[in-house]
């Protein structure tokens, strides 16, 4: 997925894909689920559903909100082209997958994403991640090497950070262990 927009569409049509929902469901799901969403605004969301429903990826209808309410709720679902869409993304896998911003959500949807794609996307995720364990560890290195004045909270964000990173390093080989396992 190269941007946050085609992040967001692919979010929402593996939400769709598992039942329609309506707009305020659909923000409160990716919200309580997907990291890379947490700060996602009404003003982020419809805008990219209209473009959806413009793109024939889903469709809309409304829904009484309760019997004693005139009030309506647009409910959204996906169309055949949206689950043809969404099974194109989800077989799609690249340096973009195993981003930072981007892994939650293609993780979120993983069962629908082909097993080698899988194996493809940990193992990304994994070599990104030694990555960033070695620059924080010489960062570390150098701030410990230092004489003078340090700022010792920094140290320590950086220590909690690649404690962080290292237990997602183990639990990606574990994965990626499993995945090849089944396959």
């Amino acid at each position: 997925m190269r941007s946050r927009i085609e992040a967001l569409e692919f979010a929402l049509l593996g939400l769709l894909s598992q039942g329609s929902l309506h707009g305020y469901m659909l923000r409160k799901r990716l919200i309580n689920t997907y990291g890379p969403f947490r700060a996602l605004s009404f003003s982020v969301l419809y805008p990219q559903l209209r473009r959806m429903l413009e793109a024939g990826l889903i469709e809309e209808s409304k829904a009484q909100v309760s019997e004693k309410s005139r009030r309506s709720r647009i409910v959204y679902a996906i169309t055949k082209e949206g689950r043809n869409r969404f099974g194109g993304l989800a077989g799609d896998a690249g340096p973009d997958d195993w981003n930072d911003e981007n892994f939650e959500v293609r993780f979120a949807f993983f069962s629908p994403t082909p097993p080698t794609n899988r194996v493809q996307i940990l193992e990304g995720r994994h070599r990104r991640l030694l990555d960033k364990a070695a620059a924080l560890r010489s960062e570390i290195s150098k701030t410990g090497q230092q004489s003078g004045v340090s700022d010792k909270y920094l140290i320590e964000w950086r220590r909690h950070s690649l404690d962080s990173i290292e237990r997602e390093i183990s639990w990606l080989e574990e994965m990626t262990r499993n995945e090849k396992e089944i396959n």
